[in-house]
């Protein structure tokens, strides 16, 4: 091979293999492409490799370990950020065993490459005492205020991603019985979501504010900002911010000291478990792809932990003896919400 095949099997890779053979969100595409565009930066400016001249014969798991390191030394990357972008080069590098099989070597050195274990962060989430607290805020007489209500409840009632609501269009709600919301995540997946009757009356004030209801709106976003673009992540978290700052003020007990829009998808979920709702449905309502992304929810929640240590105990005669393997078991089982 020359010196340009790695240049061309990156520029097929972004080009022609991610759009049309890959369910890649877009979010997903930037966060690779950006992670190759910071590894070109740090072989031109590091490794004095100009972009034009960096070729596969040149490259090793060594250098992508440094390059890895330093990310995180010179770079200040968090863990979790550094397995991101260690993700998006093993996805390439999955890519180039089957369109360069003269590589399989080098892609396999860099395949064996692990992730860091990430600290275990404890889960922030409202109760539903905080979340009918923080619904209380935005001014129902005004028409900003009657956006910010159906952005605020929409976002709990739905558990969805803020990505995902940015992206819901007026068509992807249904008002009429059964009310629901087609949300479309990760991997492009798209999955229909129940909508309770309280929100659906806030909803309809606000598309009746905003002329949401004639045809010409009907692929529209349902939330947009002054330019008639949908609103951004950031628009968001703006919102959410600003009626918590308003509402910690009066219940300052109620909130953590930080709160993004994803803490109604966490509060939502974990008031479904509390609720006794099955895993599997919440795994679903979600739209996580498995439920052991879903048992996060189980592990972090002292009272879901509570209930099963008191089940187990309720299980067993007080004078009963357990054998060996019993009392295996029954540590394996508990240890699974520790």
């Amino acid at each position: 091979m020359n010196s340009t095949d790695f240049g061309r099997y990156l520029s097929n890779y972004f080009l022609k293999y991610i759009p049309h053979r890959t369910g890649y969100s877009d979010n997903t595409i930037k966060s690779y492409r950006d992670t190759f565009t910071i590894f070109l930066r740090y072989c031109n400016d590091v490794l004095r490799i100009k972009p034009e001249k960096l070729c596969f014969s040149k490259m090793s798991r060594n250098m992508i370990e440094e390059f890895i390191i330093w990310l995180e030394d010179t770079k200040n990357y968090s863990i979790s950020t550094r397995n991101q972008r260690l993700a998006a080069l093993h996805a390439f590098f999955r890519y180039i065993q089957i369109e360069a099989p003269e590589y399989m070597e080098l892609c396999n050195s860099v395949l064996s490459i692990s992730s860091k274990k990430t600290p275990v962060v404890e889960m922030n989430y409202l109760s539903i005492a905080a979340i009918k607290e923080l619904l209380s805020t935005p001014d129902k007489s005004s028409k900003e205020g009657r956006r910010d209500l159906a952005i605020l409840s929409l976002l709990y009632d739905s558990g969805a991603r803020v990505q995902e609501l940015a992206d819901v269009l007026v068509v992807d709600l249904r008002i009429k019985e059964p009310a629901t919301i087609r949300l479309t995540g990760k991997g492009k997946k798209t999955r229909i979501i129940p909508i309770m009757p309280q929100t659906i009356n806030i909803l309809k004030a606000y598309i009746n504010d905003y002329g949401l209801f004639s045809e010409s709106k009907i692929s529209s976003p349902l939330f947009f900002n002054k330019k008639q673009e949908k609103l951004t992540r950031a628009g968001f978290s703006y919102i959410v911010k600003k009626h918590i700052e308003a509402v910690r003020k009066k219940h300052p007990d109620l909130f953590p000291n930080k709160v993004s829009p994803h803490i109604f998808r966490h509060s939502k979920a974990m008031h479904l478990l509390e609720s006794g709702v099955n895993l599997i449905y919440i795994r679903d309502f979600l739209g996580h792809s498995s439920v052991t992304t879903t048992e996060i929810y189980a592990k972090s929640n002292p009272e879901v932990k509570r209930k099963a240590i008191e089940q187990a105990s309720h299980s067993m005669v007080p004078d009963e003896k357990l054998t060996k393997k019993e009392k295996d078991d029954l540590l394996s089982w508990l240890k699974e919400f520790i």
